[in-house]
């Protein structure tokens, strides 16, 4: 993606790449959309190699309360889970380095050095993110919704079933906490700014309120306000950072 900035002349500045063809645009993004993508499935055909200790990490949260497989392929499909969820973690810091990289042509040189710092921001927040559900939120969860009935039912998890909880919620959390990446590039390539932001707040929170509803896996208000607290914080480091970071012309 490519755009020559204008300096206070309003002249090119020659230090940036040339326009490319829009078709040329298509063609870089189906490159990198093909890497990042490669990525994930490499990363996913590893992680199904050790995916039972991956399970067994991952199953930590529910304690003593037991898995069970209600179906021949429940065990084969709970692999093929767990797999597909750690590739696309594993891949992260490429599939942001092929976004990072195709933006990176149409800004300044000094902006198109920040590739390592965005790649290591981005996985740390990630990571953030992850730890935070599952130190935090995926217990506390867990005890609310296995304990919702008082005592009157006797719950029969299976491991498909725990698998796409638990694994759908860690992945909502580090990827909403991506936000402020998000803002960064937006904010580089001119199309938000703190103003904007800032007076974007009303809609930011009921945005986010609905996303957070949308993305967990439980309609219960206790696991969406977990994830819709965070999200709301990051929003306000993310007006911090545009005014910090973002295009000034």
């Amino acid at each position: 993606m490519t755009h020559r900035p204008l300096d206070q002349q309003g002249t090119t500045d020659d230090s940036v790449a040339p326009m490319m063809p829009f078709l040329e645009h298509l063609e870089e993004l189906r490159r990198r959309l093909l890497k990042a993508g490669l990525a994930i499935v490499l990363f996913a055909i590893a992680a199904f190699v050790f995916a039972e200790p991956v399970i067994s990490f991952l199953i930590r949260p529910l304690g003593d309360t037991p898995l069970h497989v209600t179906e021949v392929t429940g065990a084969f499909y709970a692999y093929l889970k767990i797999s597909l969820i750690v590739g696309i973690t594993a891949a992260l810091p490429i599939v942001v380095y092929q976004a990072w990289a195709f933006i990176a042509p149409g800004l300044y040189p000094s902006e198109r050095r920040l590739t390592l710092p965005i790649v290591l921001a981005s996985t740390l927040l990630f990571a953030l993110g992850a730890a935070f559900c599952y130190v935090v939120v995926l217990p506390l969860s867990l005890r609310f919704l296995i304990d919702f009935g008082g005592g009157l039912f006797s719950p029969i998890i299976t491991v498909s079933s725990y698998i796409s909880f638990s694994g759908f919620l860690l992945l909502a959390f580090g990827l909403s906490f991506q936000l402020p990446i998000l803002a960064f590039f937006l904010g580089k390539l001119g199309i938000v700014d703190s103003r904007m932001l800032g007076k974007g707040r009303r809609y930011a929170v009921v945005l986010i309120l609905v996303l957070a509803a949308i993305v967990t896996p439980t309609p219960d208000v206790f696991t969406q306000l977990t994830l819709a607290l965070p999200m709301y914080a990051l929003y306000e480091g993310s007006i911090l950072l545009v005014r910090a970071t973002g295009r000034r012309n």
